[in-house]
């Protein structure tokens, strides 16, 4: 196979036109290509009047082809598949239990059975599709499930996100093109196995969730839905067994795929297990019409079909030391409710597959450091460092989940807003003007006012007086680390810890990745269990 880089086509190219340019590329004829597929595809807008799709193409040809060494965007490639295979030795005498159905508990659990271990798959919240109801209960007047909302259920908190499936990690062990083509054949696109910036959107990444689910079953594994992890039992530096609400269980492998804000699962574990404060960030949503920013990242191509609606990214490093970035930014989308504890405001964002609606949303975040909460003496001082600042937000709305919001000019100004501009909050239940600086830190609102001022100067109008911030954003990432040694144990043997939970990933990508990572070391430990003993 060859891999051909740097192919540059007009946005409104054919599908000829790759295996034309490939073949232009090989210095072969057109017929001479067997097959040709994208090993990867972005987009080139630098120059706003010349648009350019950039492709990597694997072709095959019919013949050998001399490859020149003098040339880089031509080379030779071998066929390379995820493969991981149970060598363990250890005799498992009860299954493994998987805490957690995100992405990294769901990862962990496919894999798991795929190789024959039969995993119990143990989940707080609800599935999908009763899930879905309680959050729209949420949305609509403000009635919370503490164990069924954005943050826990099936498929995690990311499961009501934009989707996106991009991770900064390398991937020479092929888990991530592991992870894609799982969701491919549980139903996603299958353009995500090969665009630069993938994304399944939350109505498709509910579909790929329950399908994913089924093939686990089929093979072996169980999930119990609305059952809480309530303590461990440990003997001998050893997991033993494990309690929910309603069951004591056996275990030799406890995986904890707990996700960011399983707050009284870590005020569970802590002092069993050795925890360490992380550092994380926080801010606001700010929303933009998405027309304002594909017209500002595309000029007049924006609009065409063939790009769809832009996204940017943004780092400025602030005059106080701190870093102001933009995170999960959803074009198209919603800021959502997302609180999962009484008494506190917190947003998200979430967008469909196609991204149609009028507002974009990104999260603009400074970061924390675990000396601005006194995470050196205590690990959990981080949750009640986030648990501060939404209540706060939780007040100035109302104490009606109503989330606070100002205009970005009357932000600076530090003065609360009376009237919105061409710009409305997406924000469900409701929004309440008032003042931001009441409810984050002052060092966290300075650094946004320079951030959000800095980014205007790479994007058109981004700074705009009636931009639309919301607070607050707390949950951008866990704020503690469950640690664990080189083969990816707590220590207490026998534990896992896992996934954006335990200090491990920080997205659906890298958090099921670390799922596979974790499966990987546990079959390289145990043998099969017999699949009559389930």
């Amino acid at each position: 196979m060859i891999r051909i880089q740097q192919v540059k086509l007009p946005i409104d190219h054919s599908e000829e036109d790759l295996y034309i340019k490939a073949a232009e590329a090989l210095k072969v004829k057109r017929e001479e290509i067997n097959s040709l597929s994208i090993f990867r595809k972005s987009i080139d807008a630098r120059k706003k009047e010349e648009i350019l799709f950039i492709y990597a193409l694997d072709v095959d040809v019919d013949h050998d082809i001399k490859i020149s060494k003098r040339n880089s965007n031509i080379t030779l490639i071998e066929p390379f598949m995820y493969e991981a295979e149970a060598t363990g030795e250890n005799e498992l005498k009860n299954r493994p239990v998987i805490v957690g159905c995100g992405p990294s508990g769901l990862f962990c659990a496919l894999l798991l059975a795929e190789k024959g271990y039969n995993p119990i798959v143990l989940e707080r919240g609800k599935k999908v599709k009763d899930r879905v109801k309680d959050i729209d209960r949420f949305w609509k007047d403000g009635t919370l499930n503490e164990s069924s909302n954005i943050q826990f259920g099936e498929g995690g908190a990311g499961t009501f996100s934009d989707g996106k499936l991009n991770t900064l990690i390398k991937d020479r062990s092929k888990r991530g093109k592991k992870v894609l083509e799982e969701f491919v054949e549980a139903g996603a696109p299958e353009e995500i196995t090969f665009i630069n910036k993938p994304h399944i959107g939350t109505d498709l990444l509910r579909e790929c969730l329950v399908n994913i689910r089924k093939k686990i079953i089929g093979l072996g594994g169980t999930f119990r839905f609305e059952e809480c992890l309530t303590d461990i039992k440990v003997k001998d530096d050893r997991i033993q067994r494990i309690v929910t609400e309603s069951d004591i269980i056996d275990t030799d492998v406890l995986v904890l795929a707990i996700g960011h804000s399983a707050r009284d699962t870590f005020e569970m574990i802590n002092g069993k297990l050795e925890l360490k404060a992380k550092p994380f960030a926080i801010g606001v949503r700010i929303e933009h019409p998405q027309k304002m920013i594909s017209e500002a990242q595309y000029g007049e191509m924006a609009g065409h079909p063939n790009l769809g609606p832009a996204d940017y990214k943004f780092v400025h490093k602030c005059k106080n030391g701190r870093s102001c970035y933009t995170f999960c930014m959803c074009p198209g989308g919603v800021v959502t409710a997302s609180a999962s504890e009484k008494g506190g405001v917190v947003t998200n964002g979430m967008s469909f597959h196609e991204r149609d609606l009028e507002n974009a949303n990104s999260a603009v975040v400074v970061s924390i450091n675990p000396e601005d909460f006194g995470g050196e003496e205590n690990p959990l001082a981080g949750i009640e460092f986030q648990r501060e600042f939404e209540r706060k937000a939780f007040e100035l709305g109302g104490s009606s989940y109503h989330a606070p919001v100002q205009l970005f000019k009357d932000f600076k100004e530090k003065r609360v807003s009376t009237a919105f501009g061409e710009i409305y909050p997406t924000y469900r239940p409701g929004a309440t003007f008032a003042n931001l600086w009441e409810c984050l830190p002052a060092y966290v609102c300075e650094s946004l006012s320079e951030g959000i001022t800095a980014f205007g100067k790479w994007l058109d109008n981004y700074d705009r007086d009636d931009a639309v911030l919301t607070g607050v954003e707390t949950r951008t990432s866990s704020p503690l680390r469950i640690t664990r040694d080189d083969d990816l144990q707590s220590n207490v043997r026998g534990i896992y810890p896992c996934g954006e939970g335990s200090g491990y990933a920080g997205g659906i990508m890298s958090a099921a990745i670390d799922g596979l990572k974790v499966a990987e070391q546990i079959i390289k430990t145990y043998k099969t269990m017999d699949k009559t003993d389930k």
